[in-house]
């Protein structure tokens, strides 16, 4: 059978028989399917094909293209280390391993990319496949894969795909995996070859997750029918600069050969001090037909699958370096745990790739994490560097609302055509569906054409004077750097075989999108930070935080800042550096407009100065200390609060019972802590009397209701006349989400006891009525301690945050939304954790939705580099996709427990760890 696994058709012997082999043992799956679901799943592993998708690791295999033999040794844990001679042949049998543990998550991955998840999934899907082929990730691949990427670098993914398809040759699709097996029986959907751009593709699907503040931009907008513009303010307060520091304190930015220190607030095109509630005329000419587009946007976006976040909201990241003057071992540490949207299987894959012997035919030596599709390591360590990433937050997406006239938009008082294709949605099960996809001339692809609502909306869009007459309506388009072609898959390699700063830095010039905050560190004991990207620059007065009006040419983007023009660190005189998605300068000592929405600088600063008190007098840190950071559960926003919460005066004794239950309590949110339980409903019903009440239904929890003052096209209607309007969020995508900006929001009004913000009607009675901040703080204590007595009972000694702060680990397709059957077979949880919103340990949660985990620290690593060996490494799930596999979740437990596994890397500490050794032969 050829490596196609399409390719069965034609009039062969033995072909009826293959047919009713196949549905004989898919009859079988689902009767043991049916039976674990009331019995011990763990019983029926024996059942062969429930056994079949799981890979050989013992052995030989035989692997045709390879040039030499090649040897995968697996630890207790499933975790593979591959050894080869060749550059091709190591990375062919890491797409065979690849495949092997994960290549149904694989096989989802490219057909969300390539927006063609109805093929796999049915009709369900075509909406988030017309929004994905507006995008054109896999378009954007091809032309990087064709155009871009260097001779070396395809040379890698063609091997790649050659080891994913020599996995998949002979292969019947439910032997690949058990959820092919249950996708045969709503299609007859078989995996199609693997190819380079489909590794490719990935990266776009990488980037969308950290597109940095499109999120804030629509909230934004939104909240301009219920807010004035100093109310916006209000609720994105400035960088707190001189209280939580900038990533880079010491460093340079080469183009302009000045020190930060040196160097002014300058006047290059690009800078701005806006924030975010002025700048462009769009919020104040659209009224409320914008809101609507924006609306409708946003349930267009929260509709796509989740990629490697949380559709671009609650983004976060640690990583942090200490060099060898502050550590035991006199060489340095890193520290990194990206904090992603929870998945099953981790959206990381661990590995190294080992060439037996390091020379110009061969040369990595390198492990750590990687992405199931993608070739290389993305996050990790070779024999002389190790490296760390977390999201910088820089902005590299601008919407545009566009002015639709006839078959094109305005310009400049000129009609321009939209460029267009057609593009064929196939559906499993059911009736192809085309569209036609348009773009304007810088290429920003119209999002707007993807909802029939959109589509009418702006055609009755109500504008004033500072706008272009509504004529045929408005659009909204999308720019971002990642609809251009780019050279991130050359970054990868290039830094898994960087030796040096030097080479590190040229390596990371190609990771042009998404840009990320890039940590170093090295055997020789240097340290340093960089920060690589395309990132745009913008007309002065535009600074990129609200929608901007398409049809006026000033709002377009200038240029790109050069990379010899970003900002860098190298061995600061301080000996560490710490990220953690904070402001990278300070804003007086750049050029440059980054972005206005950076992370609020909460943990950053906490990780800072649980260093600084570890270095102190000398002090020295551990690669175990670096790991207890990691899991401080510490409460920033308790610090704040708890004092002012203590001093308030209760009348209900169950309510004084709960306060009590703050005094002496040490701001940790450990799991079995029911101060945490209560303090965190508290900080939940402060937030949601003070502003989430007040935000417009487009920002509040769907089924939510609440009785508001009427608006029209001009704001609240001033004659008391009250409507129901119900929220319309996710309740993992709310506001106020309770992050580290809303830290900073109630910081700056407790300087204001009597703001209006304070203040909301009665509740339950008029005694609930608040007209200043302690009557608030008052009434959310009241509420929070009936609110907790419906959830975890009377009994306050039986209250504890792990009972409302759980896990649930969730199959990301048929584990969302297939049968109740499969959903039990595929999914795990739940886990109670420690930790919360803003703190180190970064379990987040939603504050508007409640209390489950929404992101996670998706893996942890500390990388010691006088002793590699000594490094240490976890995951959040485990190696294997496979749900009936010992390593579907056995990392989750230790990860939860905050524990981290042992990370072999030389030859002799590998074999010392091995407990399976598979051979793959040419």
């Amino acid at each position: 059978m050829p490596p196609n696994t399409t390719a069965t058709t034609g009039d062969k012997p033995g072909k009826s028989g293959r047919k009713k082999g196949r549905k004989a043992r898919l009859i079988v799956l689902v009767l043991v399917l049916a039976i674990i679901g009331g019995i011990a799943y763990g019983a029926y592993w024996s059942i062969s094909t429930v056994r079949a998708s799981f890979p050989q690791t013992k052995g030989s295999i035989t692997l045709k293209g390879l040039s030499g033999p090649v040897t995968v040794k697996r630890d207790g844990y499933g975790i593979p280390q591959i050894y080869a001679s060749t550059d091709e042949d190591l990375f062919m049998a890491q797409g065979y391993v690849q495949a092997q543990d994960r290549f149904y998550e694989m096989d989802v991955r490219r057909h969300m990319t390539s927006g063609r998840l109805s093929e796999m999934f049915g009709s369900g899907q075509v909406k988030n496949d017309e929004f994905l082929r507006t995008l054109g990730w896999d378009r954007v691949a091809k032309k990087e894969y064709d155009t871009k990427l260097s001779a070396a670098t395809k040379k890698y993914l063609q091997a790649y795909s050659e080891g994913v398809n020599a996995y998949l040759a002979g292969k019947d699709a439910e032997d690949i995996s058990l959820e092919y097996a249950a996708l045969g029986f709503v299609n007859d959907y078989k995996p199609e070859q693997w190819t380079p751009v489909d590794s490719v593709s990935w990266l776009k699907a990488m980037a969308w997750d950290l597109r940095g503040n499109m999120q804030d931009e629509i909230d934004r907008a939104l909240m301009t029918s219920r807010l004035s513009a100093q109310q916006i303010k209000d609720l994105y307060p400035d960088y707190p600069y001189s209280r939580n520091k900038a990533i880079v304190q010491e460093g340079q930015y080469d183009g302009l050969t000045k020190t930060f220190q040196q160097s002014g607030s300058g006047s290059t095109s690009g800078s701005a001090t806006s924030t975010g509630t002025s700048g462009s005329s769009t919020s104040s000419s659209t009224g409320s037909a914008f809101t609507g587009q924006l609306a409708g946007l946003y349930n267009v976006l929260d509709d796509v699958p989740t990629a490697v976040g949380v559709n671009g909201q609650g983004i976060g990241s640690n990583s942090w370096v200490v060099r060898g003057d502050h550590t035991i071992s006199g060489k340095p540490l890193l520290a990194n745990d990206p904090h992603l949207s929870a998945s099953l299987p981790s959206v990381w894959y661990q590995m190294g790739l080992h060439c037996t012997t390091v020379s110009s035919k061969c040369q990595y030596d390198v492990t750590g994490y990687t992405f199931a599709g993608m070739p290389g390591v993305i996050i990790g360590h070779n024999a002389d560097i190790a490296w760390g990433m977390t999201n910088s937050g820089v902005d590299v997406t601008d919407l545009y609302l566009e002015k639709l006239s006839g078959d094109g938009y305005l310009y400049d008082g000129k009609v321009k055509p939209f460029t267009t294709r057609e593009e064929t949605i196939k559906v499993a099960g059911g009736t192809s569906k085309k569209i036609v996809v348009r773009q304007t001339a810088d290429g920003m692809p119209l999002l707007s054409d993807r909802d029939d609502e959109l589509v009418q909306v702006g055609k009755k869009a109500t504008v004033n004077t500072a706008a272009p007459d509504r004529g045929d309506g408005y659009g909204i388009a999308l720019r971002w750097t990642a609809l251009d072609a780019g050279t991130t898959m050359d970054a990868v390699f290039a830094i898994d075989k960087a030796a040096d700063w030097s080479e590190f830095r040229d390596g990371a010039a190609q990771f042009d999108v998404p840009s990320q905050n890039l940590i170093y560190a090295d055997t020789k004991n240097n340290i340093g930070y960089t920060l690589p990207g395309k990132i745009p620059t913008r007309a002065s007065g535009d600074d990129g935080s609200i929608p901007a009006p398409g049809w006026d040419s000033k709002y377009k983007w200038t240029g790109f800042i050069k990379q010899d023009e970003l900002p860098y660190e190298y061995d600061p005189k301080r000996g560490y550096i710490v990220t953690a998605n904070q402001a990278v300068v300070d804003k007086d000592k750049y050029p440059y407009t980054l972005t206005t929405d950076w992370g609020y600088g909460t943990r950053s600063q906490r990780i800072t100065d649980l260093i600084e008190s570890k270095i102190k007098d000398g002090g020295k840190i551990s690669t175990d200390d670096m790991r207890q950071m990691q899991m401080d559960n510490s409460s920033e926003i308790a610090k704040l609060l708890v004092p002012k919460l203590l001093k308030i005066n209760l009348d209900d004794k169950d309510v004084r019972e709960a306060q009590k239950l703050l005094e002496g309590w040490d701001y940790t949110q450990d799991s079995d802590s029911a101060a945490a339980a209560y303090f965190n409903a508290v900080w939940r019903n402060i937030l949601k009397l003070a502003f989430g009440n007040k935000l417009p239904k487009e920002l509040r929890v769907k089924g939510q209701c609440l009785w508001v003052d009427k608006i029209d096209s001009t704001g609240p209607v001033d004659d008391d006349t009250k409507v129901r309007e119900c929220g319309e969020r996710d309740a993992d995508q709310a506001q106020p989400d309770g992050g580290d900006r809303w830290f900073e929001v109630v910081r700056n009004l407790m300087n204001q006891p009597n703001s209006d913000w304070w203040k909301t009607p009665a509740g339950v009675g008029d005694r609930n009525k608040a007209d200043n901040m302690n009557d608030l703080f008052k009434r959310a204590m009241v509420d929070a301690r009936w609110e907790l007595t419906a959830k975890l009972g009377k009994d306050i000694d039986t209250w504890s945050w792990g009972r409302l702060h759980r896990l649930f680990l969730k199959n990301q397709t048929l584990g969302t939304d297939g049968p109740s059957i499969l959903q039990y077979v595929l999914n795990r949880g739940p886990w109670k954790l420690s930790g919360g919103e803003a703190t180190v340990n970064a379990t987040g949660w939603n504050a508007a939705g409640g209390y489950g985990v929404v992101w996670v620290p998706s893996m942890r690593m500390v990388v010691n580099l006088d002793d590699l060996d000594k490094s240490k490494w976890i995951n959040l799930t485990g190696a294997s996709g496979h749900a009936f596999s010992s390593h579907y979740t056995d990392q989750t437990g230790k990860w939860a427990d905050g524990e981290l596994l042992p990370w072999s890397f030389t030859d002799k500490a590998v074999d010392s760890s091995t407990s399976d050794t598979l051979v793959l032969k040419p």
